[in-house]
């Protein structure tokens, strides 16, 4: 075999190294932050990728909200990864398992349940991914990088003070509340009571939850009617079910009953307009879910978020008088 002059040794050997080093450098390196742990892979030149995760977007609100991050994360120059775990905890926990599979740089998550989620989430903070929450909270603190939801007890203070208005502080009225596994639920519907209960010629004649399905609250409310014929108004936990209320009192033909929602959803908005349900009220959809994705960017490129984990974002009552401005889960200014 021919010897390599020393001249020739001394180039190969340096075209080796550069190699390596391109190698090297294609790969991204080590995946952990230089600062010891603080930021994830995406921090030190990794992934790219955040993953949205809601319930089905069949739901106007959630789909908004798919809509609002994933915009958000593009403009910032993120690829995504949308799905939906339609309010299953074992689908979440595979959807979760995806984002740890492709080495997602942050999950954005409005979680299927405040308990069942932590343990999905843990999961990924093992694998440094980061997960920033979105509408509803989960029942720990310092898994997630930010939990940040509509303020909800003051957004049901501002339904139930209209409804009662709208009711002139009497007669009896129905509530529909949501899943009980959603702390949101509760808060809501706590919220509502706060004020109704202070009036004592309002009664509350039947609650029951429909688990936040407009299908469900139809047949609930088809069932309490044919108990309670005399009721004159009926409170929902969110928009969707007030939805199904109204068509089940236009079934009924008792189109004076007050009916009052939370959400701010475009179709109770058109609703309002043409003196259908009477009001809503808006919990920011779109902003919150630009927020999720600005503080993961931040967090990414920092290490933080420069906020607390816990954040709410007030919500703004919607009736005749502004029912107009309301356009996809945003009011105009």
């Amino acid at each position: 075999m021919r010897r390599l002059s020393r001249r020739n040794r001394v180039i190969g050997f340096a075209s080796v190294t550069l190699a390596a080093a391109l190698s090297l450098s294609a790969c991204g390196g080590d995946s952990k932050s230089s600062s010891g742990g603080g930021k994830s892979a995406a921090a030190s030149g990794g992934s790219k990728l955040i993953v949205i995760i809601t319930p089905s977007p069949d739901n106007v609100f959630f789909k908004a909200e798919q809509q609002a991050a994933d915009a958000e994360a593009k403009k910032l120059g993120y690829t995504t990864l949308v799905l939906s775990h339609d309010d299953d905890p074992t689908k979440q926990s595979q959807e979760i398992d995806t984002a740890i599979s492709r080495k997602a740089a942050a999950i954005i998550l409005d979680n299927a349940g405040a308990d069942v989620t932590v343990t999905a989430l843990q999961k990924a903070a093992t694998a440094k991914i980061p997960s920033f929450l979105i509408d509803r909270e989960i029942n720990s603190t310092g898994v997630a990088k930010a939990q940040i939801v509509a303020n909800n007890s003051q957004g049901a203070t501002l339904g139930a003070q209209e409804f009662a208005k709208d009711m002139g502080q009497s007669g009896e009225y129905f509530e529909l509340t949501g899943k009980e596994t959603d702390t949101n639920s509760g808060v809501r519907s706590k919220g509502y009571h706060s004020v109704l209960d202070q009036f004592p010629k309002m009664k509350m004649v039947a609650q029951q939850s429909a688990n936040w399905d407009q299908t469900e609250a139809l047949q609930k409310v088809q069932t309490m009617l044919q108990a309670h014929p005399n009721v004159k108004g009926i409170i929902a936990g969110n928009d969707t079910m007030a939805l199904g209320a109204w068509s089940a009192l236009q079934a009924a033909k008792k189109t004076n009953v007050v009916v009052t929602g939370l959400d701010g959803s475009p179709d109770v908005a058109a609703s309002i307009l043409k003196h259908g349900i009477k009001a809503t009220v808006l919990q920011p959809a779109a902003k919150i879910s630009q927020m999720a994705v600005d503080q993961a960017d931040k967090y990414l490129k920092s290490g933080s978020t420069g906020q607390p984990e816990k954040q709410s974002v007030d919500c703004v009552l919607i009736n005749a008088d502004n029912a107009a401005k309301l356009h996809n889960f945003s009011l105009d200014s």
